[in-house]
């Protein structure tokens, strides 16, 4: 969804790269981007945005499953 969002069809790479450089501060909603699988992607590189990332999905009554998947 994003991808489309974005106008950027078969780059999910490209909306990634974009969402990292952006400060997740930013009135941006970031936090509702999650990969193909259904799941919030881990990275190294983000310092604990992943758990904002659910908390965020979380208080929009997003709900995960055990495996951490979107239900």
């Amino acid at each position: 969804m994003g991808k489309e969002l974005a106008d950027f069809p078969g780059q999910a790479r490209l909306v990634g790269y974009a969402l990292y450089r952006v400060d997740f501060r930013a009135d941006i909603p970031w936090h509702r981007v999650i990969n193909a699988k259904g799941e919030i992607s881990q990275s190294p590189w983000r310092r604990g945005t992943d758990e904002l990332q659910r908390s965020l999905l979380a208080g929009e009554g997003v709900q995960f499953d055990a495996n951490g998947k979107i239900s």
